[in-house]
Parts: C-alpha cells; structure tokens; sequence
C-alpha cells in the first residue's frame, strides 16, 4: 500500500503554539527578527486504503474547524524551516493514537504512522540564531532533526539481536584489569563490587553472561538497593563550636537506642532505628508491617454509610530527579506515575498526589544557561507539563503543588511526588509466593526506553555523561496505567493476588525478582513495542505501566480474562520455583543464573567516615527571597484538582481563591457508600535552612508538616511521616557525608521527641553536576485519616475576629521546647474539634508577615497585629488562629484583629492588600502565567426562560444509564455515582480496542447496551490522550460507526437523553450532536472546542451563569443562577460564528457563560465565543458543558464560596419519573 501523507496546519486565531513559541523565541531567546513562526504536523499513514484516509483525514488527522491541510507537500515556505521527530524506540502518544482511531474506521487494517513537526521560522535570522532555535526546540535525549524526504516504507527492520555473549575470561581478570573494565562499560558498581562478582562466577566454577552482569549492577544499584544509606559509617564525629551541642547529644542517643545491636552504623539504621523503639513504647499502633514493601501503610476503621469499615491507607513519595533534569517532561511524567504504582502494587486505589520540586532561578536571561544544561525556565515549564499532564489523563487529583528555588538546583532539579491511596483490608491478601505459582506480568509493553535509568539515575553526572542518557529516559503513557487503576479495584481480582511488585527502576530483573527468591523468568514471553530486543534489554528496561503479580497457577485463565476485561494485557512470564536462583531464560537459554544470597548481598560492605560541622541557616539572595514567597497559583492551576469528586480544600481558597492552603484534604474514595473520613498531606522543608544546618532543617521540616496537619484539622495521634532525602554524591569526603548523617540525627530527635514516626522514605544521593551540588535536602511528609468535616481551611473568614498566635519557645540553639509543642498542639486539635477556630495557618518562609498575607487575600481582609517577634523570621511550627469573641487560649497569644480595611498592618507597617496580591503574582507571571483569557467582544446573553420543556412519553421508575469508559475516560466513577445517588440503574461499558476481535465485539456490546439506554453519558477525560492533537476524537469516531450512530438514533427516537461533560462535551460537539442534536459531519463553520488561549491546562473554579432553562437536564436551576464549578481542561475554548451564536441564543441553546466572581460577563478562562460553558439541543434532551457538575459532594471544596451542586444528574433521572 501507498504511504499517504499530510501536514497539517492550525489556522490563524487557533495557532495558539506557533503564537508561544514565537514569543519564547523574541522574548526569552531575544532573537528579534523573527517575524512569524509557523508550525506544522506531519503524518505519514501506512497500511490503510484510500477509503480509510479519505475518512480519517478531516476527522482524525485534523478538523475543518481549526486546520488547514497540505496533502503530500508543504506549502511554498519562506524562511528557516526544519523537522523534528522522536527518536526510534521513544513512545509517541500521538502516532499511537492516530493508529487506534485509524483502528475504529478499519478494525483489520494494521496500520502504520510516523508524525514529525516541521517548523518554519521567518524572519532575517542568523546561522548563530537558527542554531539556538534549534537547541531550545529540540531536546537531543528524546527527538532528533528529520528529513523531509518521504520513506519507501514506515515498516522498521529490527536487526536480529545476536545471542548474549558469555564473558570470556572474566575470572580470570586480575583486580586491575577489572577496574579498567569498569570504566569502560560504565558500570555503576564499584571496583570491590566488581571483584566480588568475579570471585562469586569463580565459586560458580564459569564465566558470567553480559546479562548477568548488567543484571547484578542493576540490582545492585544505589536506586535499587540503597547503597550509599547502607555503607558502614565507621567513624562519626561532630567538630566543637557553639552550636555542636544538640548535633553531639542527638548521637549519643542514636548510640544509646541501639545499644545491644550487632547491626552496623549506617544513614539506614539511623533512619529505621526510632521506629523499632516508638513501636516497643506503645506508639504507631496503625502501623502495618509485611514482607511487601509497596509503600507507607496504616490502618484505620473508618464509617461508610454508618457501617465501620477496615481500610488500609498507602502514601507514597518518589524522586525522578535525573530523567527530569535531561527530559524534563518524560522524567517528571514517570516520577507521578512510579510513585502511583507503589500504593496501587498495595492494591491500593491512588487518588490525590503532591508535587514538590527545586529549581534555580528560572527567570534568569537563557545566556546564564549552563553548557549540557537546558535553561531552567525550560525544565521547569515542560516539567509541569509532564507530570500535569500524566495525573490529568489518570485522573488523579494534585492536591497541592510547591516549587522551592535555590541556586543549587542548577546541578540537578528536584523533582518529587508523593501520593496517597486506599483500600478495603478484606479485598488485600498476602502470602509467601510457593512453588509452581506463577507470576503474570500486566500493562504495557517492554521497549529499550528506560534501559540503564537505574543505574543512571545513582551516578553523578558531568557534561560527556548526559550526552549518553537517552536509552535511559522512560516515556510515560497514564492512559495505560488508568486501566491498570481500575484493574485493582476490582476486589475479585486483588484478592487473588499472593504478592505485587510495580515495574520501576530495574525492570524485569528488579520488580519480578523481588517477589521470590526463586524464579524461572522467560523473558521470550514478555510483550515487546518491537522485534530485536535482545535478553539483556528486556531483563533491565524500565519501560512504564508494568505490574508483576505472583498468583496460584490455577488462578491465571481467570486473572488473565480480568486483565482483559480492562483493556489490558496479561501474561504468564515466570514461574516460583524452590532453589533459591534467578534464573532467566531467553531463546531457550539460560542467561541468568545466579544464587539468591548473592543477589541479596547489594555487593561488598562499602565503608565510610563523617564529620559533622555544626553550623546556622544561610539566608537566601534577595531574587530567590522574592521567587520563595511569590504565588504558585499560575503553577497550581495546570493539574487537575478536583477529579474524583474527593478534593476537600482547592490548593488556594477564598473568595478569590487567592490564599494557599498549607496541605492537601481528600475525601477516602469508597467503592460504595459515603463517607465522612479523609486523608490529610502535608510536607515540611526549606533548603536555606537545610544548607545551612542540616541538622535544624531536618528538626524543622518535622515540625513544619506536623504543625500544619495540626493546624488543618488532623488528630496528633493518627499522624505518620516519611521523609525524602536528596544529597551530593557523597564519594569519599567525610564532611559530605556529615551531612546526611546530621540531617538524621535531626530526624531521630525529632521523631522521638514528638512521638510520631516515620514509618518509610526515600533517598537520592546523586545531586552533583561537574563541580556543583544541590543544597541538602530534607523532606518530610506527613499523613494521618481524619474527618473532613473537621478541617479547616486557611483564609480569614470574617472581619473584626480575634487573631491569636502560638509560639513554640526556642534556646540558645535554636532548638524547639518539644513539651510545649506536643502540649500546644493538642490544645490547637482540642480547639477545632469544639468549632471555636475559623481559619488557620502556619508560620513558614517569609515569617509571620506572608502567613498572615495569605489568611488575608483569599478573602480580601484586612488585619491589624501588633508582634513583639520580627515578622519575616520563618519560626517553623508556630501557628496562627482566627476565632470570634475570644480574646484568650491557652498557649495563644491576641496580636490582633481582622479589619474591614484593604490594608495589612502590622506593628506601624501598612501594605495594601492589592499590593501584596500583586507582588505575589508578578514575579513567576511570565513563567506560570495567569493572564487567563476573556472574550472581548463577550456580552450577555439573553435570558431565556422557557415556557414548556420537554417530557417523555413514558415514565421509567429506574431508567438506565451507560457510561462508555473508553481509553483515556476518567471521570466516570464520579459521574455514575451522581446517577445512582439520584436513583438511576447505571453501567460502566469498557471499550477494548487491543485487536481486531475486540472491536467488532466492543462495538457490538457497545450497540446493544444503548438499545436498553435511556440516558447516554460522555464522562469527562482524555479522550486517547486528547490525541491525535485534538479533544474527544476516538470516541467520535467510535460514534461515527454505522451501528453506533443508529443506536444514538435510536436512543433519542426513544425520548432518550445525552449528557457530555469536559471531554465529553467536546465529543458531542465534534460529533455534531451539538449543537444539531443529531450526528453530523463537520464543516469550516461548524462550533468546536480548541485549545485555550493561554496555551495550556486549566483548573481552578470558575463562576458560571445559568441564562437558559431550556432543558430537562435544567430542571433544579434558575435562569440567573450562578454557579461556582471546577474545570479542569486544555481545550475548553468553544468557537462558533456570529451567525450560529444568535441562532443558539434565540433558541435558548446557551444555558451557561463564564463570569466574574460578582456575576458580570468579563470573567473567562479559555477565551470562548461569548465566554460560552454549556450548551444544549434545540430540545434541550442533549447537554454539554465544560465545568465539571459532577465534583460535588459533603464536604467537597470546603474553601470554596458559592453554589456548587446543579442537580443535573438527578434531573436527568427525574426526567423519566
């Protein structure tokens, strides 16, 4: 067959990323001549007939709405103009896309397609200029510069992998000659490592394989087995000063609480030991202890409906510090989508994440940019981009997002997710994996990204070294990883499961040789992306979305049909053996067979010696004080944070939405029932402080995520920690190594001080780049269950309220008086639970003074205080409260009052309250822009209040409900929820595309379950990843099929109703079911949703204004309503001609625009036609709207001011009634 090709082109208006890119390249690359930049994308489609193309073209490859299409050549191009393209092996989400789209219109066709992005730049621009364009466009570690020429074929020839080579002579190399060795096959083990895995093949009387080799040095590796935490510390000593003190005290305590042990010191033993002895005390009575080490579990009874129920609650943090620093968008995709699989290999349902992060100054000119180093501004944009982009197709709510900026984040980004997950204790078992159990491998397929990401991730790194990262860096796909989601929330399956591993760093030979101690592994039966792989690539690759679960053998033809059902791939790969060996097998061959004790060792005991050098906190330059207290809001608003319908606090409330919450509340996600009880995260660190003493900054980072889970609402008993520690490469030097180990001891006083654990964590030593180093970084994280009718949120609630200030009492040395804090903090627990506190916050970077700003500005309250303490002075665990008529509590002091002023006063200080938002915003505005677009020409539209609506035929007691649930769908839990609450009979309906069999069977149960449909609802989403670049296309195209449509037909001539919300709204857009209320084709003038004019996602709350009633959807709301609604999308703009909005507005078709805060027309978001949300059919039985009615519930959006609930799911079912 012919290759067909086509470049397509956004049109003028919509060209929204030719727009960005030539405003990055003017005003950030100060190229100055370029006029005008346009960008192109190409496709080059094989295997499929002319009849195919002919179809997808207009409706896949593009959309007359918004492109312009160029059929097999470009048109005439003035200027520079060059192409760019994945590398060969890299995930590509939109070819993947373009092929399963291409799937639905010709289930037998296997087709082929490659992209590219051609950009041409125009303008007078130098051979200097086109280089750095270049530079700044393409990354070299995920794309490469292509041709134009067109192939002959799209079909790769993979090379047929040679056998894996058995290393000649290899025991017989003198201790020499392997050190040379080890440098040229950049091994990450050290010499004696080496020597000990030549002496080990020695006993083993043979050489060892390549495989075997890279095997041992993955599993061996710092980020697999924590080496550096486990060297042996053989001497430990703490230089004298004036602050030496409570550093020497704190080690003889560790000494003392490990009296009696035969371990050996280590940063491991210090991090473990005060659990074993909080444990022996009586403490962390939540804890759960197993064999699996899947992520930090406690368990809780919590009610559900009134019924008590067990649960178990998994959180999790995950650095991916190096992917991210050399692919900034890959790398912090795949550290939110590692860290989800830790909880979910708990068999736990994940559903709120944390993002914290550090970077340099990513304001600084681009000429500050290091050689081998992308400009900081650039890793920290398309890093948000990643992760946001992974958690909103998963649909995973961030529930808060913070950046930390230190210069030291120039030798390596800080990039870290934590997460939070649970699950029912009944549908969990564990058991020790027996002989003749097998292990299923799960999800995605294995390819050559990833290989070596773990031993890559445990080096340091210099200029030559990032150069050779690529095959190291993972690609994530979260559409795959939201099956594997559902997959374990199916309770049939998971208590099937004996034990659970997630494929992370080491791949195969990690996450599958961890779950046994004896194992037979055929790796010729792990799914492969491509032919050529050889044993060693597929033994260590670390390609994403993997799961191993070890099952009883009978068990697997079952497991295997659930896996199916869900859209997944499933397959049998090993088998639990009884001799304590690794062994795999490839082509038949064995090329890997090792001793478990071996393998268990991590190598030779590495030893080392620290010296700590007590010293006090370094203050940050003026540049990062400013970025360190600015608002993170424009960074916030690109993650979604409200799906699940679970979010208690917005990331910033008021309102204005303006004061930034101190943590993150989540309702616990029930599979059934409601719920009361909730999870409540916080974290604590500050690099300045940790730079300057580590010792303190770990103490105060303790204290800082105690104190503002206190300060939420949570219970101090039912709190547990864990902590994350990125360091230098520490190699031999005894005063680097001082500091880890004195930001443990700081831990250890701490934990023991405070009587709360930290019962996991994760380490990075690797923060080094030529001759820089990050700051030492000591993160703690905290968690416990609580109620979220409990909670308590952050900004002012009324003027003329009492403000009262707790301040813990500090000595000479900057230690805390714990008696006090414990004491205090109870009484602050004590304090919310009787009702008597309105608002609180806790004292961080910037001192009393921003604490005290963001109280005030979510809700524009002024204040009045008088300190007797300095105002900027980060006084970490200090609290400040709001209440009414209490001018007195224990362990409180009055400062002062809340004002009916827009003025901040403090001691004889004013600052205006407008001019402290502003400050807030400006610095990182051109870097997280909040500069959200409003129509211009946006008027009111006219209201119309209808005088009949239109009603059924026949009434239904019960009327059905399907919910397809397509690849990328996310919303749908919520949104069947909602139905059923309101008495609805509802069905999921998975849509399984992974062969030609399944479609024809999915379309055919697809047609028959709308037969008995009454109502049909499009659950928000990312529909296939919202590619090929565009919203909603696979479904549209899903719904294009002849049976399909008929049945949509059908539904309607049945007196049915359709209901899109998000991505499903801009499915019945592009299938013109809206406005025309029956399937059409799209045409130039035909309304669409596009990208936003800003240029990305958004999520926040929007205010929105009912203005039809037209609908039975519409039956619970007035005309003049308005509303408060989360959305959370990235293309949200609605397009439509002046002609085609009259026509809507004359018959009632818009019922909801985009307003302010006070009602009035000028408050959008994504610059929509008329600042449209919603609109229906002609007879109003079809809705579609953008903001997400779903996400309401008891207790949801606590910070949020306004009506939420619309009762359109209700309305819906009452239609019918």
């Amino acid at each position: 067959m012919p290759i067909f090709r086509l470049y397509v082109e956004k049109k003028s208006g919509v060209d929204i990323y030719a727009t960005h890119i030539k405003e990055d390249l003017v005003e950030f690359l100060h190229i100055q001549n370029v006029t005008k930049v346009r960008v192109f994308n190409r496709y080059d489609i094989e295997n499929i007939s002319k009849s195919t193309y002919e179809k997808a073209k207009d409706t896949i490859f593009s959309e007359p709405q918004t492109d312009i299409v160029y059929e097999e050549e470009l048109p005439t191009l003035n200027g520079f103009i060059f192409l760019s393209s994945y590398l060969n092996g890299q995930y590509d989400q939109r070819a993947d896309s373009c092929m399963q789209c291409l799937s639905l219109i010709d289930k037998d066709a296997n087709a082929i397609v490659k992209t590219a992005t051609v950009y041409n730049i125009e303008g007078d621009i130098s051979d200097a200029d086109k280089s750095k364009i270049k530079t700044y466009l393409i990354n070299p570690i995920e794309k490469e510069v292509v041709s134009d020429q067109k192939p002959t074929t799209l079909i790769t020839e993979h090379p047929i992998p040679n056998d894996i080579k058995i290393l000649d002579d290899f025991i017989l190399k003198t201790d020499e000659e392997l050190s040379k060795f080890r440098i040229e096959n950049a091994l990450a083990m050290s010499d004696k490592d080496l020597i000990y895995f030549r002496d080990y093949f020695k006993t083993e009387d043979r050489n060892p394989t390549f495989t075997e080799l890279k095997v041992v040095d993955t599993y061996w590796s710092d980020h697999c087995r924590h080496t550096t935490f486990m060297t042996e510390l053989t001497e430990i000593k703490v230089e004298q000063n004036e602050h030496s003190k409570p550093i020497t005290d704190a080690l003889e305590l560790y000494y003392s609480l490990r009296a009696g042990s035969d371990k050996k010191i280590c940063l491991m033993d210090m991090a473990t030991i005060i659990v074993k002895y909080l444990k022996k005390q009586g403490k962390l009575s939540h804890l759960v202890e197993s064999d699996e080490i899947n992520a930090c579990t406690i368990e809780d009874v919590i009610e559900v409906d009134g019924q008590k129920q067990e649960y178990l609650i998994l959180f999790k943090n995950e650095t991916h510090n190096h992917p991210t620093e050399i692919e900034p968008y890959g790398g912090a995709a795949t550290c939110l989508g590692g860290a989800i699989r830790d909880p979910l290999s708990g068999r736990a349902y994940v559903y709120q994440a944390m993002r914290i992060t550090g970077c340099a100054n990513p304001t600084e000119d681009a000429t500050n940019t290091l050689i081998g180093k992308l400009p900081q501004r650039q890793i920290t944009q398309v890093a948000a981009n990643g992760y946001s982009a992974y958690g909103n197709q998963i649909g995973l709510a961030t529930g808060e997002v913070k950046e930390y900026y230190h210069e030291g984040y120039k030798a390596k980004r800080l990039e870290v997710g934590a997460v939070v997950g649970a699950v029912e204790k009944s549908h969990v078992k564990r058991e020790e994996p027996v002989a003749n159990d097998v292990i299923v491998l799960i999800g995605g397929a294995t390819g050559r990204d990833g290989c070596g990401g773990a031993t890559g991730s445990s080096k340091e790194h210099n200029l030559e070294s990032i150069k050779l990262c690529g095959s190291e860096v993972q690609k994530g796909n979260p559409v795959e990883e939201r099956k594997l989601q559902r997959l374990f929330r199916n309770k049939d399956f998971t208590s099937r499961i004996k034990r659970c591993n997630d494929f992370g760093a080491g791949g195969v030979c990690v996450a599958i040789g961890e779950i046994a101690n004896s194992l037979v592994i055929d790796l010729d039966k792990v799914p492969v992306k491509y032919t050529g792989l050889d044993g060693t690539e597929i033994a260590i690759s670390e390609s994403q979305e993997r799961m191993a679960i070890a099952i009883d053998k009978d068990d697997a033809e079952l497991i295997i049909r659930w896996c199916e059902s869900e859209n997944l791939t499933a397959t049998v790969v090993a088998e639990v053996t009884d001799n304590d060996r690794l062994i795999m097998k490839w082509r038949e061959q064995t090329i890997v067979d090792i001793s478990r004790k071996f393998l268990d060792s991590a190598g030779v005991n590495s030893q080392a010696t620290a010296i700590i050098t007590p010293t006090l906190k370094r203050e940050a330059d003026d540049i990062f004080k400013i970025l360190n207290t600015s608002s993170g809001k424009g960074l916030t608003a690109q993650f979604d944070n409200t799906v699940g319908a679970n979010t208690v606090l917005m990331p910033y409330g008021g309102f204005y939405q303006l004061t930034k919450e101190i943590g993150m509340v989540s309702k616990i996600p029930t599979t059934t029932g409601e719920t009361d009880y909730a999870t409540y995260m916080t974290h604590g660190f500050d690099p300045y402080l940790c730079e300057g003493s580590p010792f303190l900054g770990a103490i105060y980072a303790i204290i800082d995520s105690v104190a503002k889970q206190i300060a939420l609402g949570a219970k101090y008993e039912k709190i547990y920690l864990s902590f994350q520690e990125y360091f230098e490469r520490l190699g031999n030097s005894p005063i680097k190594w001082g500091k880890p180990v004195s930001a443990l001891l700081g831990a250890l006083v701490a934990q023991k001080n405070l009587e709360i654990g930290a019962i996991g964590g994760k380490d990075s030593m690797s923060g080094t780049f030529e001759d820089l180093s990050v700051p030492p970084t000591f993160i703690s994280f905290a968690c416990s269950v609580g109620r979220a009718s409990n909670c308590i949120s952050g900004s002012f609630k009324n003027k003329g309220s009492n403000i009262l200030y707790l301040h813990i009492p500090r000595d000479e040395h900057d230690m805390p008086d714990w008696d006090f804090i414990k004491k205090a903090y109870y009484k602050v627990q004590e304090y919310i639970q009787q009702g008597l506190v309105k608002s609180s916050y806790t004292i961080g970077y910037g001192g009393v003074a921003h604490a005290l700003s963001q109280m005030s500005i979510g809700n524009k309250i002024g204040v009045d205080v008088k300190l007797d303490i300095d105002m900027l002075t980060a006084y970490y665990g200090d609290i400040l409260i709001e209440v009414e008529d209490i001018d007195k509590l224990e362990y409180f002091t009055t400062i002062g009052r809340t004002t009916e002023t827009n003025k901040i006063c403090i001691n004889d200080r004013e600052f205006k309250i407008e001019e402290i938002i502003s400050a807030g915003l400006t610095p990182l505005e051109n870097i997280f822009s909040q500069n959200y677009a409003t129509e211009k020409d946006a008027t009111p539209i006219k209201p119309f209040i209808a005088n009949k609506i239109y009603v059924p035929n026949q009434k239904i007691a019960s009327p059905k409900v399907i919910i397809p649930v397509f690849p990328g769908t996310n919303c749908e839990y919520e949104t069947e929820k909602l139905f059923r609450q309101a008495g609805g009979n509802v069905e999921q309906v998975v849509f399984l595309n992974r062969s030609a069999k399944q479609i024809a069977q999915s379309l055919k149960i697809l047609g028959d379950k709308l037969k008995e449909a009454n109502i049909l609802a499009f659950a928000g989403g990312f529909s296939a990843g919202d590619e090929p670049d565009g919203s909603g296309k696979f479904i549209a195209t899903t719904f294009r099929n002849e049976i399909i449509s008929e049945c949509v037909n059908n539904l309607l001539d049945r007196d049915g109703l359709i209901i899109g919300i998000c991505n499903g709204f801009q499915v019945l857009v592009k299938l013109g079911l809206l406005p025309a209320g029956k399937i059409t084709n799209m045409a130039d003038d035909t309304p669409t949703l596009t990208y936003n004019t800003i240029g990305k996602h958004i999520s926040t709350v929007v205010n929105t204004k009912i203005t039809s009633n037209n609908s039975p959807w519409l039956k619970y709301v007035e005309v003049g309503d308005c509303y408060n609604i989360p959305i959370s999308h990235g293309e949200g703009r609605f397009i439509a001609n002046q002609n085609i909005v009259e026509t809507l507005e004359e018959n009632g078709q818009i019922f909801s625009q985009y307003v302010n805060e006070f009602g009035e027309i000028d408050g959008g978001v994504n610059g929509s036609t008329y600042n449209i949300e919603g609109i229906i059919s002609k007879d109003g039985r079809i809705l579609g709207k953008m903001g997400h009615s779903e996400r309401v519930g008891n207790n949801i959006l606590k910070n949020i001011y306004g009506k939420k609930d619309q009762q359109l799911f209700k309305a819906g079912i009452d239609y019918f009634k």
